[in-house]
């Protein structure tokens, strides 16, 4: 195991992600953070995409930290736009390599852009690369990248 490698343990990783690991384990594979498949939100505010953004890895569930209800994936809570969030508002996670986008029940809804405005969603739905996509009054651009690209996904710096 090199130095920079991490061995999860399985409790810390959803099902999806235990099964590729287990997969790898028995090909003689450590699998990191880096091997599972990456995407980002972008946040976009008054129409304008920002320099804020929150990395997912294989799966991901977006909401606001609550004492109640314990952690989030992507914690939207500190945004001013935070309190339109709903605890456990979304979750966004590759399977078989498409991103899948589901509402988990939030308060003020999961939409996509459609053709000329946003459009709710009440079932899953799979995302593509630069779909626009808001939690509540929350809009994100939504950005797929292969691990080794991890860093470049988004919009190009100005």
């Amino acid at each position: 195991m090199n130095d920079d490698e991490v061995i999860l343990p399985n409790e810390e990783l959803p099902e999806e992600d235990v099964l590729q690991e287990e997969q790898a384990a028995g090909e003689g594979m450590v699998v990191t953070p880096d091997d599972l498949p990456h995407a980002r939100l972008v946040l976009v505010r008054d129409g304008a995409v920002t320099e804020e953004t929150y990395e997912i890895r294989g799966r991901a569930v977006i909401g606001r930290f609550d004492e109640t209800v314990g952690p989030v994936d992507v914690d939207l809570g500190p945004l001013p736009e935070g309190s339109y969030i709903s605890r456990k508002h979304a979750e966004i996670r590759n399977e078989d390599g498409r991103w899948m986008l589901s509402d988990l029940g939030s308060s003020n809804g999961t939409f996509m852009m459609g053709d000329t405005d946003f459009e709710q969603i009440d079932s899953e739905i799979e995302l593509s690369d630069g779909q626009t996509i808001a939690f509540g009054n929350v809009r994100f651009v939504f950005y797929v990248a292969p691990p080794a690209e991890s860093e470049s996904v988004g919009p190009e710096p100005v």
